[in-house]
């Protein structure tokens, strides 16, 4: 078989990763980065589509099925978008010249 010959997955799939998260959509080679599958994630229930890019060496297993089985599952497995994670807002009785926060309810007798 010449590299010609080789068939390339292109296929309606229910993907899962290392057994721990599912995903399901259209999923092909990806062009970039090189050996990554492409995993487009069909727009439902108002959410928009999503494009995940998969490295194979992380899927535990891979299912082909209909678009319409695909989509199904989609709705049940949305990815969550990344959000920046950010700490809460120091309290304002905070000092800065302190390395602790200034609090009024501290009992010494506590102690």
């Amino acid at each position: 078989m010449t590299d010609t010959d080789a068939q390339i997955f292109d296929e309606w799939c229910v993907v899962e990763l290392f057994g721990h998260q599912r995903f399901a959509g259209h999923l092909s080679q990806a062009a970039w980065p090189p050996g990554f599958g492409r995993l487009e994630i069909p727009a439902t229930n108002g959410h928009p589509a999503v494009t995940q890019l998969i490295n194979p060496s992380s899927i535990y297993r891979l299912t082909p099925t209909t678009e319409e089985i695909a989509t199904a599952v989609a709705v049940a497995c949305r990815p969550e978008p990344v959000h920046r994670w950010e700490l809460p807002a120091a309290p304002e009785a905070w000092n800065a010249d302190d390395d602790e926060p200034d609090t009024d309810d501290t009992n010494e007798e506590d102690y």
